[in-house]
């Protein structure tokens, strides 16, 4: 199944995305896409309410704006450098353990929002990856085990401003959490429909150029793994989103660097996952 979250942002609603590609409105299945629901196997008592309920559900219009394709999660967890050529661009040694650090919940945001340069901002750059969506509280969970707490997985641009992140002193979060940094979707793909998370090309374009063309089989450390590694720390809960990490072609890695200017057009896709574009605008 593919979840989906459409209209304005402060009167967002739940879709579902059916087979034939048809968007429907599912607000009166009474639960929107949040911890609750999750934790409460949401997931499957909307399957089986969409068999007597789908053509009562009204079609949601194509210039709908869609939403972050989950609401606002306790935390979102990100993993750095867990791309082996990322860390190469970088002149990062290839960690011993995922590099754990937290985005800001307030920096979620619709995949076709603007992103939004922040105030005094030089070095805002991009990262496309894979997110996993946790499915059911998560604490001390054996690798073997792993897959069994995942809802699905979506579409993430870790927004990132690197002279915040790595200029400023202090850790990684104040160049990842501006407003905007974290667009997440089109929707969230129940994990049925990914057989095998570790196998997906992915890519980004800034203004028509490629410059991010990867597969997740390059990730240092696989989905699996970052589930238990993180739910040895924290308490993973229903609907946490955890941000696998980024492929070579960032703006920082490039010689020289280049970063986001108003104006620029970031694309970006994950295989199954569908597609994002972003415009970057100036903060006002």
């Amino acid at each position: 199944m593919k979840l989906f979250r459409f209209g304005p942002a402060d009167n967002e609603h739940p879709g579902v995305i059916l087979p034939n590609g048809k968007a429907i409105d599912v607000t009166s299945f009474g639960q929107d896409y949040d911890e609750q629901f999750f934790a409460s196997n949401g997931i499957e008592r909307l399957a089986n309410w969409l068999k007597g309920n789908t053509d009562f559900c009204p079609e949601v219009r194509p210039d709908e704006r869609t939403a972050s394709c989950i609401k606002r999660p306790s935390k979102i967890v990100c993993v750095g450098l867990n791309y082996a050529k990322h860390a190469a661009e970088t002149n990062a040694p290839i960690p011993a353990e995922p590099i754990l650090f937290f985005k800001s919940t307030t920096a979620l945001c619709g995949p076709n929002d603007d992103v939004v340069i922040p105030k005094r901002s030089e070095k805002t750059d991009w990262e496309v990856e894979l997110a996993i969506i946790i499915g059911k509280k998560a604490t001390y969970v054996e690798k073997d085990e792993a897959l069994d707490y995942i809802a699905g997985y979506a579409l993430h641009n870790d927004y990132s401003e690197r002279a915040f992140q790595l200029e400023r002193g202090g850790q990684w979060v104040k160049g990842k959490s501006a407003d905007t940094f974290a667009p997440l979707g089109p929707f969230l793909a129940t994990k049925d429909e990914i057989p095998d998370p570790n196998k997906l090309n992915l890519w980004l374009k800034v203004n028509g150029e490629l410059l991010q063309d990867s597969n997740t089989d390059d990730m240092i450390f696989d989905v699996p793994t970052l589930v238990s590694y993180i739910s040895q720390f924290m308490t993973l809960l229903p609907g946490d989103i955890i941000s696998t990490g980024t492929p070579a072609g960032v703006g920082l890695g490039l010689k020289p660097p280049r970063y986001l200017k108003p104006g620029d057009v970031v694309e970006l896709g994950i295989e199954n996952l569908g597609v994002q574009r972003q415009t970057a605008v100036a903060f006002s």
